[in-house]
C-alpha cells in the first residue's frame, strides 16, 4: 500500500495552522506567482485567506495578528508565542512589504512572508520575465529580505522542502522574528507524505549553556540578598518573547515594585492595578515619581529592553546603580558582564525555582509606591484636549480590551491613561512607521474575534490615516467590529512639534470622515462625530456604544498643536538630536 502524500503547498498551510502555530488566518495580496498556492488554503479546514488592500498593509496585518494571538494566548509552556503569516508575490509585491517586515525585525514580531515566485525552470533560463529587474537575476530580492530576517529558505528540492519549510517556520516562532520563505510556482504540487504532519513543529527554545547560566543564577541572587530597593523594569521582548508570565511570578514572589517602558504597556499577565506598580518609565520624560522610584533603586532586575529613543526619553535613562541584572531573549547582562548563551525565559524559571531566592525575599517589605497625580483639566472647559481625552479615556476601557495606538499624540498620549485586567496594548514605538496602526487593526481585531471575544480600538491621526485608509475597506469585508477613533488635529501634529509648525509640508487635505465607512461598502455601521466635553462624556458612558456590535468610526476634533506633554518634550529632544 502507497503512503499518503498530500502536495507542498497543502503542507505549508497546514503546518501553520497546526498546534503549536495553529494560524486561522492568512494575510497578503495574489499575484500570478503565488495563485496556485493561494488555492491550498481552502484544503485547511479551519484556515482563511485574508486578503489585504496592499502588500505593506498585510505586512502590518501580519504583525497586528500575531501580537494579539502571543497576547492573548495562556499556555505559555506549549507556546504562547505571536506569530501570523502573509502571501505576495514575487518582486512588485514582496517589495512593497518590506516597510512592515521591517518594522516586524525591529519590534521582535514572530511572522512567515511567504514569497511567490518563478518557477525554477524559468529561472535557471534567466528568462527576462515581468516583475524582474531584466538582468536575469532572480535571486536579488531574497538576498534585500535577508538583511530584515532571521532566516531565509528557498524551495528547490522536493526532498528538502518540508523540512525547510518547518525551519523557516521554527526560527521565526523561537526568535521572533520575520523569516521569508521562497516559493517557486512548479513546487506547489510536489507530492510530500502526509505522515510528516504526524510531529508537530518544535519550537522550544534552545537550552542555555548550563555553566554560563549558573553563574548568572549565582550573582543575580548575589545582588538580590544585597539590595535595600530593588525594581524590576519590564520592556518590549519580555512580551514579544513570552516571557511575562515569569515576570508576574517574579513580582509576587520578590514582592518588589515594578515599572514599565511604553513598548511593554498593555502586556499579557502584567497588571496596572497591582500595589506594587509604580508606573510608566521614560527617562526624563517619565512622572517625577516614576521617575525617582526607577533610579533611585539600589538593583535594577531588566526584563527585554529596547533602549530605542522613543521608548527612554531619547536615551535619558539614570540609574543611581550599577547594579542593573539584564535579561534578553538570547542573552544575560550583569553589569559589564555579558553572557551570550543564556536565554531570558529559561533563567527567570530557574530563579523562580530557586530556594535561595525565595529565602533571601522572605519577609521582604518594598518603598510604598507614590503615584503622580494626573493633571486635572481647567474648570469651565468645554473643548476636547488631549489633556482631557488621555485622562478620561480609562472610564471608557474594559477588561480586556485591545488597544491600538499610532505613532504620534496616540501612542505618547496613552501612557498616562490606567489600562483595566488583561488589557492589550499595541504601538509601534521603535520602528514608528506612520500608518502602522489602521493595518494593524485588520490584524489584530481578526485575531481578536478568532481567539477570544475582546473588544478592539483604534486610535490614529488624521494624517497617519491617509496612508493606508484602504484597510478599512478590508476590515467591512470580513465583517470585523472594531472601534476606530480618529483625532482630527488637522495634519502632522508630531511633525510640527519636531519641525515645521507652520510648514505646507505638516499639512494634508481635509477628509470627510463621517462619509468613510460608507464610501467603503459599510452597511452595519456607526459614524460619529465630537467636539465637545459634554458629547465625548456622553459617549464614554454610553452602554449601547460600549457593546462592539458593529464597525464604528468616531471622529474626535481636537486643537491643531494640542499633545501630551510627554510628546511636546520628546519632540524637543528629537529637534535636539537632528541638529547634533
Amino acid at each position: 500500500m502507497s503512503e499518503e502524500t498530500i502536495s507542498l503547498g497543502t503542507y505549508l498551510f497546514e503546518r501553520l495552522h497546526q498546534e503549536p502555530i495553529g494560524l486561522r488566518s492568512i494575510f497578503g495580496v495574489p499575484g500570478d506567482f503565488n495563485l496556485t498556492l493561494l488555492d491550498k488554503i481552502d484544503d485547511v479546514k479551519g484556515l482563511s485567506w485574508k486578503g489585504n488592500a496592499n502588500e505593506l498593509n498585510a505586512a502590518y496585518s501580519a504583525d497586528g495578528y500575531s501580537r494579539v494571538k502571543g497576547g492573548i494566548e495562556q499556555n505559555s509552556e506549549k507556546g504562547g508565542s505571536g506569530f501570523a503569516a502573509l502571501v505576495t508575490t514575487f518582486g512588485v509585491g514582496e517589495l512593497s512589504a518590506l516597510n512592515g517586515i521591517a518594522g516586524a525585525y525591529a519590534e521582535h514580531v514572530g511572522l512567515l512572508h511567504i514569497v511567490g515566485i518563478p518557477s525554477i525552470a524559468a529561472q535557471s533560463k534567466q528568462l527576462l520575465l515581468h516583475h524582474t529587474l531584466g538582468n536575469g537575476d532572480f535571486t536579488v530580492f531574497r538576498k534585500m529580505s535577508s538583511f530584515i530576517s532571521q532566516t531565509t529558505g528557498f524551495l528547490s528540492d522536493p526532498a528538502t522542502a518540508a523540512g525547510e519549510i518547518d525551519r523557516c517556520i521554527r526560527e521565526a516562532y523561537i526568535n521572533q522574528r520575520p523569516s521569508y520563505l521562497a516559493f517557486p510556482s512548479n513546487m506547489v504540487e510536489v507530492e510530500v507524505p502526509r505522515s510528516l504532519l504526524d510531529t508537530p513543529i518544535d519550537v522550544s527554545i534552545p537550552k542555555n549553556e548550563e555553566s554560563e547560566e549558573d553563574e548568572v543564577i549565582e550573582r543575580t541572587l548575589e545582588l538580590i540578598k544585597s539590595a535595600k530597593n530593588p525594581i524590576i523594569l519590564i520592556d518590549a521582548c519580555c512580551a514579544r518573547h513570552n516571557s511575562t508570565l515569569e515576570a508576574s511570578k517574579l513580582i509576587e514572589l520578590t514582592n518588589f515594585r515594578f515599572a514599565l517602558t511604553p513598548m511593554a504597556k498593555g502586556s499579557k499577565y502584567i497588571d496596572e492595578a497591582h500595589p506594587n506598580f509604580t508606573g510608566i518609565y521614560v527617562g526624563s520624560l517619565s512622572y517625577p515619581k516614576v521617575k525617582e522610584a526607577v533610579e533611585s533603586s539600589d538593583l535594577v532586575l531588566s526584563l527585554g529592553a529596547m533602549l530605542s529613543d522613543f521608548n527612554t526619553g531619547s536615551f535619558s535613562y539614570s540609574y543611581s546603580t550599577k547594579n542593573v541584572v539584564e535579561f534578553h531573549s538570547n542573552y544575560i547582562k550583569i553589569r559589564s558582564a555579558q553572557y551570550p548563551n543564556v536565554r531570558m525565559k529559561q533563567t527567570l524559571q530557574r530563579l523562580l525555582k530557586s530556594s535561595e531566592l525565595k529565602e533571601a525575599v522572605k519577609g521582604f517589605k518594598p518603598t510604598a509606591v507614590v503615584k503622580d497625580p494626573f493633571e486635572v483639566p481647567e474648570p469651565g472647559q468645554k473643548s476636547i484636549s488631549q489633556q482631557w481625552l488621555w485622562y478620561h479615556l480609562g472610564e471608557f476601557l474594559q477588561k480586556g480590551d485591545v488597544i491600538i495606538t499610532e505613532t504620534g499624540t496616540s501612542s505618547f498620549g496613552i501612557v498616562q491613561t490606567p489600562y483595566p485586567p488583561d488589557a492589550l496594548g499595541i504601538s509601534q514605538v521603535l520602528w514608528g512607521s506612520i500608518g502602522y496602526s489602521v493595518g494593524a487593526l485588520f490584524g489584530a481585531v481578526t485575531a481578536a474575534e478568532e481567539f477570544s471575544s475582546r473588544r478592539t480600538i483604534l486610535f490614529v491621526g488624521d494624517g497617519s490615516l491617509q496612508l493606508t485608509v484602504q484597510e478599512i475597506s478590508s476590515m467591512i469585508r470580513n465583517k470585523n467590529k472594531p472601534y476606530i477613533f480618529v483625532l482630527n488635529n488637522d495634519g502632522y501634529t508630531i511633525e510640527r512639534l519636531i519641525h515645521g509648525e507652520n510648514a505646507g509640508y505638516n499639512d494634508i487635505q481635509p477628509w470627510k470622515h463621517q462619509e468613510l465607512l460608507n464610501t467603503f461598502g459599510a452597511t452595519d455601521f456607526e459614524s460619529i462625530k465630537v467636539s465637545t466635553l459634554d458629547e465625548i462624556s456622553k459617549l464614554f458612558k454610553d452602554k449601547d456604544f460600549a457593546k462592539a456590535d458593529k464597525i464604528r468610526l468616531i471622529e474626535i476634533m481636537l486643537p491643531k498643536m494640542d499633545a501630551p506633554q510627554s510628546l511636546i518634550k520628546q519632540a524637543e529632544l528629537s529637534a535636539k538630536t537632528n541638529s547634533e
